[in-house]
């Protein structure tokens, strides 16, 4: 198995020998999966493809033109330190990945809604609450006023018959002293 130094060299001067043919990224890729192995094998497919399209257009924008009079291997001290910090950058950088890291955000904002959703259900199951204890307390209202009216009433009833029972008492008692008075109970003595 070659070393990974090997590996970047070749795939560098695979690069540029064959940045001339319109079908570079292609060749690159096919030239660079050797190096690449441990990298596909770890990661889904699209941070390889990412990582080589970074390559790609990290070299031709360093060299540009240049690529067209350049020798076999003459990049390869330059350009291999790009590659291994890009290697070592979509190997471990979570960032590297644009669609897991915008799914973490979704994920993310998704958990907040559920969070926000329950507190609102669990708001509205508080409001229904409420509202039941309201109607309950207003049912209650409903029969202490009903109930208080019939005490009332009833309170009333018994003032009514006590102030009856002792004005006919009175009557009774003036009546029996007035019997007294004029000497019998057809009071004789009083009524000439």
């Amino acid at each position: 198995m070659k070393s990974q130094r090997n590996m970047v060299c070749e795939c560098f001067s695979f690069f540029s020998l064959l940045a001339k043919k319109s079908l570079v990224q292609t060749f690159l890729i096919i030239n660079c999966l050797n190096m690449a192995d441990v990298f596909i094998v770890s990661f889904a497919g699209r941070i390889p493809f990412a990582f080589l399209e970074d390559i790609h257009q990290r070299f031709v924008r360093t060299y540009g033109r240049a690529v067209f009079s350049a020798l076999p291997y003459g990049m390869n001290d330059e350009f291999s330190r790009v590659l291994s910090q890009q290697m070592e950058y979509y190997s471990s950088d979570p960032n590297a990945d644009r669609i897991n890291r915008l799914k973490g955000e979704m994920s993310q904002v998704r958990n907040v809604m559920i969070e926000n959703i329950d507190k609102v259900l669990e708001r509205g199951d508080r409001l229904e609450l409420l509202v039941d204890k309201t109607a309950n307390m207003q049912g209650n209202t409903f029969r202490f006023r009903k109930q208080t009216r019939r005490f009332r009433n009833t309170v009333w009833w018994r003032n009514v018959k006590l102030t009856v029972a002792l004005i006919i008492l009175l009557l009774i008692i003036i009546y029996v002293v007035l019997a007294f008075v004029c000497h019998g109970i057809t009071l004789p003595s009083c009524l000439k």
